[in-house]
């Protein structure tokens, strides 16, 4: 399948790691130009030097924690560089716990560093994918906008609220060639899945390893997912194959959420 992405321009979040990082290096194999964005300048590097050569893929340093200085520093990118025709919003997850004894801190936090940062980027890319007549933009959220997760509270409620402004913004976007939508990764082998293998061990008083079999043992697939696997997915929806998919919330888990 001709995927139809060569020289196109990307613009991948949180792309020095996990989920995004394969996302990267995927987008860049099948021809996109790629800029990552993170704030660790020596991890965007690291990255950088493992995208191929012969493509002049780019980064630029940005702390999700200020949305108005995301703006700046992206504009800013694109006046002296180019747009970009996809935009693939991956951020971290806010830690886990339960909802009830959140702090209202950390409710702010993570509708920042997602929702509001999702949003400005959006806004700023956006012109250019209208004057080319093609955009794709794919929020990485959680399967928990189908069924709430235990223990991911904050994390249920500011997810949640990324998928509605998504499934908003494509109706309003569509016309223009852009589709927006949301690939929900199951529990997948990041860093993340890591601190949440630990947070269960040492709530449950099992070993690591137990807490992670019991998690896999609630996968239809019992195994998790390789950051790859969301890669391949994010690329398809990326791609022109993927142009009358739009406003969809797509799992990627094993078949583990229980609703369709």
């Amino acid at each position: 399948m001709n995927l139809n992405l060569n020289n196109k321009y990307a613009l991948v979040c949180g792309s020095t790691a996990g989920i995004g990082k394969a996302t990267a290096l995927a987008l860049a194999e099948e021809g996109v130009i790629v800029t990552l964005i993170a704030r660790n300048e020596d991890k965007l590097k690291s990255t950088l030097a493992e995208l191929p050569s012969h493509r002049n893929h780019s980064y630029i340093v940005a702390d999700f924690s200020n949305p108005e200085a995301l703006r700046s520093k992206v504009s800013q990118y694109i006046d002296k560089h180019h747009g970009f025709h996809i935009l693939v919003n991956n951020t971290g997850g806010p830690k886990g716990g339960p909802v009830f004894a959140a702090e209202l801190a950390e409710f702010e936090s993570a509708f920042t560093q997602h929702l509001k940062c999702n949003h400005v980027l959006a806004q700023t890319l956006v012109p250019f994918m209208k004057s080319e007549g093609y955009g794709r933009i794919v929020n990485v959220i959680s399967t928990s906008v189908k069924q709430p997760l235990d223990g991911l509270g904050v994390s249920n409620t500011i997810r949640g609220a990324v998928a509605n402004w998504s499934k908003t913004l494509a109706n309003e976007l569509g016309a223009f060639g852009i589709t927006v939508n949301n690939v929900l990764p199951g529990a997948t082998g990041t860093e993340r899945l890591n601190e949440i293998i630990r947070n269960k061990s040492a709530k449950t008083g099992k070993t690591q390893e137990e807490a992670a079999d019991s998690m896999k043992n609630a996968v239809p697939a019992k195994r998790f997912a390789k950051p790859e696997e969301l890669a391949a997915a994010i690329t398809f929806l990326a791609s022109g194959c993927a142009s009358y998919i739009n406003g969809i919330n797509l799992p990627v888990d094993g078949g583990r959420t229980k609703s369709l």
